[in-house]
């Protein structure tokens, strides 16, 4: 090829660009264009340099941004042009270079391929049954890099030194594992072992030939018999009991102490879960993406009869009609499956849940899971691949696809409606990590120089998030900020994401609450680092998140829902209208639910029927007739009292606003919930209960009822203007749902009722608002929005508003989003120069 007639052109690719066939895609692609050259990792991302005819150089530039591999995202491509280099002949992956500082997108984990199951399945195939298969288009990433550039050599798979066969498909660019940085075969990979609970008392549970013979068969039995199986998973372990044994669920649950809160399901394959629940097309395909999250399903109604393939007892999930139900992500699970339907009786279905006490991370290492697992397992299947990251499973739900902002204008918009209801849906994140996390949420192109900013989260469903150019990375799920093992944890992802992005913030941004130990971190850590920090109040940090999420930063309104944060004024605020406008940054407090007392403060929040004695004592001493119906009764008759004497005297009565606690007392009202064992139970029991309403009922909230049915069904809840604020008629609203009660009226109804009348009012609210302030668009947040019904009803609610809703998509609603509002909050004060 003659230099006259040759060309030579770098691209530098950045993104999720490393450790996903991306280099063997660069390889194919020059090979079939007859290009010379060069390409490898770098901090940038992944530099190429192609030689060869310009149409031919041209025509690669295209390809590359059309053809990805599967797991390949692109932020964005740099070209120049170079000298020409004599005597090239070859196209060659060089060796990886790093310098400090990178825009290299560390991809998540992701769930074993077709074609690697393909090859499990295959007799004669060397991976055959083997638990550690993968491929370029799959497998470890996230769980086992502990640093940028991402090769071999930095993850936990550096010390399975390559077999000559391993290495031949490494070295290969026609092989599916050609560079594939995690590739391993039973000759060289990672081992499995099985620990029983003898040998774990005696502390011989390190490999050995015995308890390595076998060991996948060891296991299998374990869950026959109805035992529990810790089981090592991909983000740390998980415990493992057959779902279709009632025994077994009940002594999982006695061990966890977790009474009722639903268990996650794995199942083998997509025709056990359409057996056990009512899966639509977009069910199926969030349960076979790469992600292969835990996905809310609606159960078959009625249910199956026992002993059927669709058969689950109701100790899986006591309190909803949705099981959260995942397929096999690693082949570790998919190996386990198989001989799990060899010789089941029916479908395997296990429970897969994570393997830790209450309120503790999920284990990581072998020792540490033999040790805390002690008295939840009755036996352990190891293995010597090394987590480096805790990464718990996500779990997702389905929401109504909203039209995007401005549509109306274009005319793509659905027509207020019943319509509306039929868009496709897309995913409601409860718990954003494994398959998800690191990927960021991208920022507007403005905020591409911004220096680096920590949102530091909130106490509960704890998660932070750091900026890096216009890319803020939230962390994976941690949990509930209440012992030294879990902020250990926190304080681990935080240093990990710092390290793996190669970033160090230049300001803090913390929660309000001054006893939250994410704020006292944030404090240790700005006065030991002297940076900035600013404390941003809980709602106003939902509100920036919603909104950062979809790149508004001009004035909006929220709608911020939730249990419990602190307010500016001291109060418990849950209940809010907030103004606010990111490019300032500035934010005010226009609305709220009327406020009401929580009788014995964090005991209300245990025993929901104290909330609804508060508000029972609230509309009476406004002047309504209420009906002497008290579901806590008898039962509760000293407690009663005692409240009603606390409520007397306002001693230990704390207001508050919030959505939540609203939620909570409706449910106790109904005798749906009088006593919570794990939180948002009450809400979760009166949003089944409304799903369960008669046919037409049940339209409404599906937004498939005419408008002159809803209508009919909403009752009116007053909203007034008291001390500046609107304010909802929280105590009107409980009035109806008790006098319709007491009318006779069938609870699912009621419950359904409460959603719509609730729905309809805050939108009311919201739409009085906006039209003083001349804004259009709301954003929704805040941990009552992971209440799929009232996310598919609001949204409806503000368009006959003539409001836009602006919806979370890419994180949970609750507390698990809102240190993303924390972070943007952060950097726009930094833009805006502020102290």
């Amino acid at each position: 090829m003659s230099n006259q007639l040759s060309v030579r052109r770098a691209f530098v690719a950045s993104g999720q660009v490393q450790g996903v066939g991306f280099r063997p895609f660069v390889y194919r692609l020059a090979a079939e264009g007859g290009l010379t050259g060069t390409v490898g990792n770098t901090s940038e991302g992944v530099r190429m340099e192609l030689q060869g005819p310009d149409e031919e150089v041209r025509r690669f530039g295209l390809r590359l941004r059309a053809e990805l591999p599967p797991l390949a995202r692109l932020t964005g491509v740099v070209e120049h042009d170079l000298p020409t280099v004599e005597g090239e002949i070859d196209f060659r992956i060089v060796s990886s270079s790093g310098e400090a500082g990178h825009s290299v997108l560390v991809s998540p984990d992701m769930s074993v391929c077709a074609d690697c199951l393909a090859d499990m399945h295959e007799p004669a195939n060397p991976r055959h049954k083997y638990a550690f298969t993968n491929c370029t288009n799959c497998g470890p990433r996230y769980t086992i890099t502990r640093s940028i550039p991402y090769d071999r050599a930095v993850t936990s798979m550096s010390c399975f030194p390559l077999c000559p066969q391993c290495a031949a498909e490494y070295a290969n660019p026609a092989d599916r594992r050609f560079h594939a940085q995690p590739v391993a075969c039973p000759v060289c990979g990672p081992r499995l072992w099985f620990v029983n609970a003898a040998a774990a008392r005696e502390g011989t549970t390190a490999p050995t030939a015995e308890n390595m013979h076998d060991a996948l068969e060891k296991a299998v039995q374990t869950l026959l018999e109805g035992k529990v199986l810790a089981l090592k998973g991909l983000g740390g372990f998980q415990l493992a009991c057959d779902a279709r044994n009632a025994q077994s669920l009940q002594e999982l649950r006695q061990r966890k102490t977790r009474p009722h809160k639903p268990l996650a399901l794995m199942v083998g394959d997509l025709a056990t879960a359409r057996a056990l629940c009512a899966l639509t097309p977009e069910h199926e395909a969030l349960l076979q993406s790469p992600e292969k999250p835990v996905v809310l399903c609606p159960r078959h109604q009625p249910e199956a009869a026992a002993g059927s393939p669709g058969w689950l007892p109701p100790e899986v999930a006591p309190d909803t009609g949705k099981v959260g139900i995942m397929l096999p992500y690693t082949p570790l699970h998919a190996v386990l499956f198989d001989r799990l339907a060899e010789l089941a009786p029916l479908p395997p279905v296990l429970v897969m849940t994570s393997a830790n006490a209450g309120g503790e991370p999920i284990c990581l290492g072998n020792r540490e899971a033999l040790n805390r697992l002690e008295h939840l397992a009755d036996a352990w299947l190891l293995h010597d691949r090394d987590i480096l990251v805790r990464v718990d499973d996500s779990v997702v739900t389905l929401q109504p696809r909203l039209p995007a902002a401005g549509a109306e204008e274009s005319g793509t918009a659905a027509a207020p409606g019943p319509a509306s209801a039929n868009l496709l849906s897309e995913p409601l994140f409860y718990r954003r990590a494994r398959g998800y996390v690191p990927r960021p949420v991208f920022l507007p192109q403005a905020e591409e120089n911004c220096p680096c900013v920590l949102g530091t989260g909130a106490e509960l469903k704890a998660t932070i998030c750091l900026t890096r150019g216009r890319e803020a990375f939230a962390g994976q799920h941690i949990g509930d900020l209440e012992n030294p093992a879990t902020l250990a944890f926190y304080e681990e992802v935080t240093a990990h994401l710092e390290k793996l992005l190669e970033v160090r913030p230049a300001a803090l941004v913390c929660d309000a609450h001054p006893d939250f130990l994410s704020t006292r971190y944030a404090e240790a850590r700005a006065q030991r680092e002297g940076i900035p920090l600013w404390r941003l109040q809980h709602h106003a940090a939902h509100a920036a998140a919603v909104l950062a999420e979809n790149s508004h930063y001009g004035p909006a309104l929220a709608l911020c829902l939730d249990g419990t944060g602190l307010g500016d004024d001291g109060t418990v605020w849950g209940g809010e209208l907030l103004f606010m406008e990111l490019e300032e940054p500035r934010w005010r407090r226009l609305g709220r639910l009327a406020p009401f007392a929580l009788p014995g403060g964090d005991a209300a929040v245990r025993q929901p029927w104290r909330i609804a004695q508060a508000l029972h004592a609230l509309c009476e001493q406004a002047g309504m007739t209420m009906p002497s119906l008290h579901p806590w009764q008898p039962e509760q008759a000293q407690a009663s009292a005692a409240v009603a004497e606390m409520l007397r005297r306002n001693i230990n009565c704390p207001a508050t606003s919030s959505c939540g606690r609203l939620f909570d007392a409706v449910a106790a009202q109904l005798g749906l919930c009088l006593s919570t064992s794990y939180e948002g139970q009450a809400a979760i029991r009166l949003e089944d209960a409304a799903n369960r309403a008669a046919d037409s009922v049940r339209a409404a909230l599906e937004g498939t009822a005419s408008d002159d049915v809803v209508a009919q069904l909403i009752w009116p809840v007053g909203i007034a203007r008291r001390q500046g604020l609107l304010e909802m008629d929280s105590a009107g609203l409980f009035a109806q749902v008790v006098q319709a009660q007491a009318q006779g009226m069938d609870t699912t109804e009621a419950a359904a009722r409460f959603h719509l009348s609730l729905a309809r009012a805050l939108a009311t609210m919201a739409g009085r608002a906006a039209r003083k302030l001349g804004v259009s668009s709301v954003g929704l947040s805040g941990g009552v929005l992971q209440n799929a019904t009232l996310a598919r009803l609001l949204p409806l609610a503000l368009t006959e508003q003539g409001l836009t809703a602006l919806t979370h998509h890419e994180l949970p609603p609750g507390d698990g989003g809102l240190s993303l509002g924390q972070a943007v909050w952060g950097r726009r004060m930094l833009a805006a120069g502020k102290d």
